[in-house]
């Protein structure tokens, strides 16, 4: 027999899982040889009183053992001559490939960028000599931008697909077995290239093709139809179908769309900076000690509140981590976070950011539908402008930012390009700027120190989701014009993260499927 229930566990039991079965025998009012396993199913910690303490969601069996706890997909080399072309190797791409895999269809994916492991040198060469290869950088290459920047799992995608089976199929690649049960999963920067390498392997061993440093270029387009993509301005790839998945900072694949008169439309998105706190600071407001026990991580927050029409979040908060320069062409400043599987950094940064929309960008000097993007590049240049065109990111006191006036010292921080003292109260637009200082201060009362002269705020993160979508169908995902086109992602403006990018992967690649099977 199985009994679902809840264990309340202290910091220093949690590792010790005899204190599970004494706890959940407690629960049941049993013997505790009766219990044959207490497995957990989330995990989470609930720090609203002074003593934090774990909540376990856990199923204990009674008298009998547990299955398979994590069922692995038996993927099998693909028979047929039938084959999608998938351009991106990020989370959509990828597990569209083993979705095609297990349908028996043929993946062949081209990645303009490298390699996860070769990537490493160019996001060395940005973050030491300001240097920026516009296509293999932080956002651009195998694994996507979600590989060096944290792997976070945390999704609200739960209707659209198995999430279960994503974290499953992360888990039999080489992720930690933790993030199955974790309220907010993450993988780590220094942990999700293996695992993006294993998947790799899996989709070669299986019969799919992979293609790095190949760009798309052009489309082929018989009749209204696709019938494969130019790559590098000269090779070929055809196929029965295209999984587009090129992620949200793929500008140029919005312009060739434009150009082959492809249905795009613009959508709200936002910007604003990075803020970055010391971590100890963010684990003393939230744990309610200076001391916080060795057993609870490096504490997250999520702060959000509405400030007249717009709304104001925090956004891909990294506890212990630090902030990248994620830029995907000179000349530009775009601000990221990341965090190594420990957490251990000493600085906790997020994205903080506010709603920008068509009233914001209704005067831009550019055509619909680019108006919005637009609108971030222009703030990207304008940044590196005032970081006297290198990477070393414009920066300001949270203090001084809310006061308007320049810092004259700025505090430690975890970027390594170096920052700049800007006087961002003025730089920053004003849609985002007065929208931020009135949030600082419903945060504060939020988070009692959260607006402090030890927090620095840094410009620009401006890559929360794309400003554009290219609109689908409902119901079979294609492209809403273009038959054989299947648009999946961030990119596409349908998924926000790894997880939630990973179903929509697995939702083109089955729509995919269905329209081959159709095909004479």
């Amino acid at each position: 027999m199985k009994k679902e229930l809840e264990l309340i566990i202290p910091p220093e039991d949690i590792f010790n899982k005899e204190k599970f079965y004494e706890k959940a025998a407690e629960k049941l009012n049993l013997n505790i040889a009766e219990l044959k396993a207490v497995v957990p199913l989330r995990r989470s910690i609930d720090a609203r009183s002074k003593a934090p303490v774990y909540k376990l969601l856990v199923n204990a069996y009674i008298n009998e053992s547990p299955g398979d706890l994590h069922p692995k997909i038996n993927y099998k080399p693909v028979r047929g001559n039938k084959k999608i072309i998938i351009v991106g190797s990020g989370p959509a791409g990828l597990f569209a490939a083993l979705q095609l895999i297990e349908l028996g269809i043929k993946p062949v994916i081209i990645e303009r960028g490298k390699d996860v492991q070769s990537r490493r040198r160019d996001l060395r060469a940005i973050q030491q000599f300001h240097k920026v290869n516009p296509d293999s950088n932080y956002c651009f290459g195998e694994g996507g931008a979600g590989a060096y920047s944290d792997g976070k799992l945390y999704t609200r995608a739960t209707k659209r697909g198995d999430v279960g089976k994503i974290l499953n199929i992360l888990v039999q690649h080489g992720a930690s077995e933790d993030i199955v049960i974790e309220a907010h999963p993450h993988i780590g920067s220094n942990k999700l290239p293996e695992v993006v390498k294993s998947i790799r392997d899996t989709i070669l061993n299986c019969g799919g093709e992979i293609y790095f440093d190949t760009k798309l270029t052009d489309f082929i387009i018989d009749g209204g139809i696709i019938k494969g993509i130019i790559a590098n301005d000269e090779k070929e790839f055809t196929g029965d179908g295209v999984i587009l998945g090129t992620g949200h900072s793929a500008r140029d694949i919005y312009y060739l769309l434009h150009s082959k008169n492809m249905l795009l439309e613009a959508k709200p998105f936002s910007m604003g900076v990075r803020i970055e706190h010391p971590q100890s600071l963010i684990n003393e407001m939230q744990y309610h000690t200076k001391n916080k026990h060795e057993n609870l991580p490096a504490a997250p927050y999520a702060l959000s509140c509405q400030v007249g029409d717009k709304g104001v979040y925090s956004f891909c908060m990294c506890p212990g981590g630090i902030i990248v320069p994620a830029a995907t062409a000179p000349g530009e400043i775009v601000v990221n976070g990341m965090s190594l599987s420990r957490r251990d950094s000493a600085f906790a940064n997020s994205g903080f950011v506010a709603t920008v929309d068509e009233k914001d960008w209704q005067d831009v000097d550019a055509g619909y539908p680019f108006k919005g993007l637009e609108l971030q590049k222009q703030l990207e240049q304008k940044c590196f402008e005032l970081a006297g065109n290198t990477q070393s990111a414009p920066a300001q006191r949270v203090t001084d930012f809310v006061k308007g006036k320049i810092s004259q010292s700025l505090p430690p921080s975890s970027y390594i390009p170096g920052l700049t003292s800007s006087a961002l109260h003025n730089e920053l637009p004003e849609y985002i700027s007065r929208y931020l200082k009135e949030a600082l201060h419903i945060f504060n009362k939020k988070m009692r120190g959260y607006l402090t002269e030890e927090a620095v705020i840094v410009a620009a993160e401006s890559r929360t989701s794309s400003p554009l979508r290219i609109p689908r169908d409902d119901e079979t995902y294609m492209h809403a014009g273009t038959s054989g086109l299947f648009p999946a992602g961030e990119g596409a403006g349908y998924a926000g993260g790894i997880v939630s990018a990973a179903i929509d992967g697995e939702n083109c690649a089955k729509a995919a499927a269905i329209y081959v099977s159709k095909l004479q």
